[in-house]
């Protein structure tokens, strides 16, 4: 039996702007609104308003909620400031990757973990299970947020011009309480574009007042509605990870070059320790396959799962790829043997339908703001 794909706060409006939709992870997400190359840019140049709320929010609360987070999560929860965020993992014992995560610090004992939406279920139920004996509960509040983002250059202003919050005072991956055009939020600077940006956690019922009131306050500064598509593009620019490309249960964070989100040093055990100290020394004696940049010198776009070749030999396979219209170019992540990780290595190709297409090896990102 087939299930409806879950909606969004914001569905109706979507709608109305004439979105283009699409079943992402079980939910029904816009995919673009008109030309996703024209809210790529906007992005890049003046700003862009995301509706994100399919992501998972997971509530830790009580006395020992920090010690729960350290044992099922690879990073150093406890060095967590309140008021600040941490990129992080969920391993499984062999020490593969569950999903990748930001863990806010919402005060002494509260922390809400962000899961990307294909993998909250599972993040849900890891973290319940892996709770038994802490005095700490694991609460499930995906219904209780609605998750608006805005990005691009513009966007401090914008926000700024909606709300008293300090934001000149707001770390990149910091969140503060406040107020956005009266509606009460969760104001973080994080994002998935490479660009400066605030990602808004409010209530279900409060998220089209708030879309409507930052599209007006944003309307002489350029910013547009953008969809899933243009998301990914800028995600890729910036080399970032996607779960389910560049990781996947068959990594771990060693594999995937993110060998630094695991602590070591933090005290106690944690899940899948064991199997990641044994992947990082194997990384130090036989590097693993390397996730590079491949930037195209003709026209035809690499899709995930094709294969790098060199010399008509499979040295690695590409994880995303797309047109990148920062560049001009196509552009893909790709995970390659050792020995033509390097960039400018010559004769590396990737395997188009049976076409050798010769692609330059990067570095990541492809593409950085200015500050």
């Amino acid at each position: 039996m087939s299930t409806a794909p879950r909606l969004t706060a914001l569905d109706a409006l979507h709608r109305s702007l004439g979105a283009t939709m699409t079943d992402f992870a079980g939910w029904d997400m816009p995919l673009r609104y008109a030309s996703e190359r024209d809210e790529h840019n906007a992005v890049r140049t003046k700003a862009g308003l995301f509706d994100l709320s399919h992501m998972g929010e997971i509530t830790v609360t009580g006395p020992r909620a920090v010690d729960l987070l350290n044992f099922a999560l690879v990073g150093n929860i406890g060095t967590v400031s309140p008021g600040r965020a941490r990129y992080t993992m969920i391993c499984a014992e062999d020490g593969g990757i569950l999903d990748d995560l930001i863990v806010y610090r919402l005060g002494e004992t509260e922390y809400m973990v962000v899961a990307n939406a294909g993998n909250a279920q599972l993040v849900l139920d890891t973290l319940t299970e892996r709770a038994a004996g802490f005095d700490a509960e694991v609460r499930d509040d995906r219904d209780a947020y609605a998750l608006l983002a805005v990005q691009g250059p513009e966007s401090p202003a914008i926000l700024a011009s909606v709300t008293d919050a300090d934001l000149d005072g707001l770390k990149y991956y910091a969140g503060l309480p406040g107020t956005v055009a009266g509606v009460p939020a969760l104001i973080a600077r994080t994002g998935y574009t490479g660009e400066d940006g605030f990602e808004l956690f409010v209530a279900p019922e409060h998220a089209e007042e708030l879309w409507k009131a930052l599209t007006e306050a944003g309307a002489s500064r350029g910013l547009i509605p953008c969809g899933l598509s243009c998301r990914d593009t800028l995600r890729l620019e910036a080399g970032m990870p996607l779960y389910g490309h560049e990781l996947t249960t068959a990594l771990t964070p060693f594999d995937a070059g993110l060998g630094r989100v695991v602590k070591f040093e933090k005290d106690g055990d944690f899940v899948g320790r064991k199997a990641l100290e044994a992947a990082a020394e194997r990384a130090e004696s036989a590097p693993p396959r390397k996730l590079v940049g491949l930037v195209a010198t003709g026209r035809r776009v690499p899709r995930a799962g094709f294969s790098v070749v060199v010399g008509g030999e499979v040295v690695g396979e590409v994880t995303s790829g797309a047109p990148s219209p920062t560049l001009g170019k196509p552009i893909a992540m790709a995970y390659v043997d050792a020995a033509y990780a390097e960039p400018g290595t010559e004769g590396v190709a990737v395997d188009i339908r049976g076409s050798h297409e010769p692609y330059e090896v990067v570095a990541l990102p492809f593409y950085k703001r200015r500050k």
